[in-house]
């Protein structure tokens, strides 16, 4: 295996400057976040691709919860077959943004925060308010676009879905290109990266790409042309874009089924799967084995995700059932 020398040298920086990159060059760096107690920066990981014409800057960010790896490849290869000589303003990826989690293999920051429940952080707060605001304000606010590229969390699975609010054209647009199975209609929800990109007049979607804590190639791969897609679409780079036979499921909503009792559950529907009101999804037993709850779709939708974690307490996840947008 060859190692390519010229990807050794990574420079620190404490604030992001798209002039710290020639035009024409792809440059690695670490961004200092903030210090852990032995005064040690904390810094995140980013790849910047800067096209020799000008034009917007697309953001790209992996790892916001620290289980969550399929957006990382994503981000390597793309920059590993992207051409800047061809290309039209600039790529910012970062492979893992929540870098405490990631370290420990955890979904939650250090203090056992969720990232993406608290953007975009607060200047004088707590350790993840920092965190999250510094992240904002000396990267997230520099993108003309974002895609966040996530996965189901533990002991759940997820269909390759996109949210995004499509009511708003562009960031719609952004959504279609992903070729996913299904996208939900889901306007930017108060703490998320998406929802702080938002208020930054930022189009941002969120990518869920499959499952957490593994690399999951079919997924990845339809993460990059999804990527590959929307620099078409922006007019980065001068290529064809790629759209499946299969259009997406527009869902306008959905929501996750719960629990009412414990037990060990057993879900006998798949990711999906359209499902009827009332059609049967899966059951509950005791200890001895004995059956003692039944579960049924409450109304006609399709399954985005589902639980795999057989123990599960009183009000543990079942599935995420979206609704169908009618045409």
């Amino acid at each position: 295996m060859q190692i390519n020398s010229e990807h050794s040298q990574h420079n620190t920086v404490e604030e992001f400057n798209i002039n710290d990159t020639p035009k024409g060059t792809i440059g690695y760096y670490w961004l200092k976040i903030v210090s852990d107690g032995f005064s040690n920066p904390i810094s995140i990981p980013l790849i910047v691709a800067r096209g020799r014409e000008d034009g917007p800057t697309l953001g790209l960010t992996a790892a916001v919860h620290g289980n969550e790896l399929n957006g990382i490849p994503v981000i390597q290869r793309l920059f590993n077959e992207i051409d800047v000589n061809e290309l039209k303003g600039n790529i910012v990826g970062v492979p893992v943004v929540n870098v405490p989690a990631f370290m420990r293999k955890k979904r939650r920051f250090n203090d056992g925060v969720d990232l993406n429940h608290i953007m975009p952080g607060k200047k004088d707060g707590n350790v993840s308010d920092i965190y999250a605001f510094r992240f904002i304000n000396r990267l997230v606010r520099h993108f003309d676009y974002l895609l966040d590229l996530h996965t189901a969390s533990f002991g759940r699975v997820n269909s390759y879905y996109i949210r995004a609010d499509m009511d708003q054209q562009k960031t719609k647009q952004l959504a279609l290109l992903q070729n996913a199975d299904i996208i939900v209609h889901n306007p930017p929800s108060d703490g998320t990266l998406r929802g702080a990109a938002d208020e930054l007049g930022i189009p941002a979607i969120t990518l869920e790409v499959g499952n957490p804590s593994i690399f999951q190639k079919r997924l990845i791969r339809s993460g990059i042309v999804g990527i590959h897609n929307v620099l078409c679409h922006l007019e980065m780079i001068d290529d064809k874009i790629e759209i499946n036979d299969t259009e997406s499921i527009i869902c306008h909503g959905s929501y996750w089924l719960y629990t009412d009792a414990g037990g060990l559950l057993q879900i006998e529907v798949n990711l999906l799967d359209v499902l009827e009101k009332g059609q049967h999804i899966g059951y509950l037993r005791d200890i001895f084995g004995n059956i003692i709850k039944q579960y049924s779709a409450p109304e006609a939708g399709i399954v985005i995700g589902k639980s795999v974690s057989p123990v599960n307490q009183t009000g543990g996840r079942i599935l995420h059932l979206g609704i169908i947008k009618q045409v």
